[in-house]
Formats: C-alpha cells, sequence, structure tokens
C-alpha cells in the first residue's frame, strides 16, 4: 500500500527489517517528509541556525559486530532511540526511510545524507512495535533525549 505520495508504508517491524536486511545505505529521519526535505537536502542545527550539507538521518544498515542478532531488535533500537522527536519537533513529523550517501556529520554525530532516494513511509505501528521489543530485551533503556536545565 502506498499513501497519496506514491510512497510505499512499511507496515511491521519484520518488513523493515527485510528490508534493511536485503538493503544497504538505508537511513531514517524523523521529518515532514520527503516533499519538503528535497527542496533543499539540508537540515539546520537546531542550536545555531547553521545550514548543514546533506539531511540529518539515522542509519539503519546492521554492524558487523551485530553478527548474527535479530534484524528485528537492530531496527527496534534505531526507531526506538528517536521516537521522541514528532513530539519535539511538532505536528507532521513522522518516520520515513530513505536510501542515499553519507556526506558529513552533523553537531550530534548523526549522518548528514545526500544523494536521497525516498524509499517509504514507516507506519506508526511498526514504532510501537519498535517499542514493545524494547521492552522484551529486558535491559532498559529510554530513547535519547536531551533535557533542560
Amino acid at each position: 500500500m502506498s499513501t497519496p505520495d506514491g510512497l510505499p508504508v512499511v507496515r511491521s517491524l519484520a518488513e523493515l527489517a527485510d528490508l534493511v536486511d536485503k538493503r544497504r545505505d538505508l537511513y531514517v529521519r524523523w521529518s515532514r517528509g520527503p516533499e519538503t526535505d528535497l527542496a533543499a537536502v539540508s537540515s539546520t542545527d537546531d542550536l545555531t541556525g547553521v545550514a548543514m550539507p546533506g539531511l540529518s538521518a539515522n542509519p539503519l544498515d546492521i554492524e558487523e559486530w551485530w553478527q548474527d542478532r535479530p534484524v528485528e531488535v537492530w531496527v527496534a533500537r534505531r526507531l526506538y532511540d528517536y521516537a521522541h522527536l514528532p513530539h519535539e519537533k511538532g505536528p507532521g513529523v513522522r518516520p520515513w526511510v530513505l536510501e542515499g550517501r553519507e556526506a558529513a556529520r552533523g553537531p550530534d554525530n548523526e549522518p548528514l545524507v545526500v544523494e536521497v532516494r525516498p524509499v517509504g513511509w514507516i507506519a506508526a505501528d511498526v514504532i510501537e512495535e519498535a517499542r514493545a521489543e524494547v521492552d522484551r530485551q529486558g535491559n532498559p533503556w529510554g530513547p535519547l533525549r536531551r533535557t533542560g536545565r
């Protein structure tokens, strides 16, 4: 199934894990979507307002050290760590998968991606599945968030 913008929708954690298992150079970006992002292909540093040379995104590629552990757990953590962003960035912000090339690193050491090709939206149910998978791991950790002073 796809959305009005023509992008397919990833509807389960297993579907996303399968995608990550078969492809490389995939990232997840939390934003208002490709239509907005691809107009400039540049993110802005929230602290300084400086334009950065690419879209801020988080890698989905499995690291070698992960070995043969479940891809679903890897993907769940990659989503869970940033699931707070829609609440902090405002209405319309949601996760989508993109393929691209890392051009630089942002101030939080995140990849800045260029040559972006949208792959698909990630359904909200997938985020809930990711939360449940993280909870099943038994070693609690929270999403990556900065707290105020």
